[in-house]
């Protein structure tokens, strides 16, 4: 009898043991999941920020402002716009014959206003 009391005791207290050591695991578990949650949002906050600098680096506004500021780019006007025509005639080939010829705008040689 006192053996089977013996085995019974251990087996309590192996299930005790047992028990605090899945309570500890769980609240590790708990507050690992926590921390990965405030992360998760954190950078979910971080990439609505960095969405919505996109949209205000890509405002064709501030697109003009860089193209003619650091670019140096202006807008076509028909003085320095060059136009290109490709000769009517084909050879046998199927392929065009001769030079491609430029027309200038209303402008002279240079092309410049």
């Amino acid at each position: 009898m006192t053996r089977l009391n013996l085995v019974l005791l251990v087996a309590v207290l192996g299930s005790a043991f047992y028990l605090v050591h899945l309570q500890y695991e769980s609240r590790r578990l708990y507050v690992a999941l926590d921390r990965a949650k405030s992360h998760s949002e954190r950078l979910a906050a971080d990439h609505e920020q960095l969405v919505v600098q996109k949209r205000a680096e890509a405002t064709p506004a501030r697109v003009q402002q860089l193209a003619t500021r650091q670019l140096q780019m202006r807008a076509a006007h028909p003085g320095i716009t060059e136009y290109v025509a490709l000769p009517a005639s084909t050879g046998a080939d199927g392929a065009v014959a001769g030079a491609v010829q430029t027309l200038k705008g209303p402008l002279s040689a240079g092309g410049r206003p």
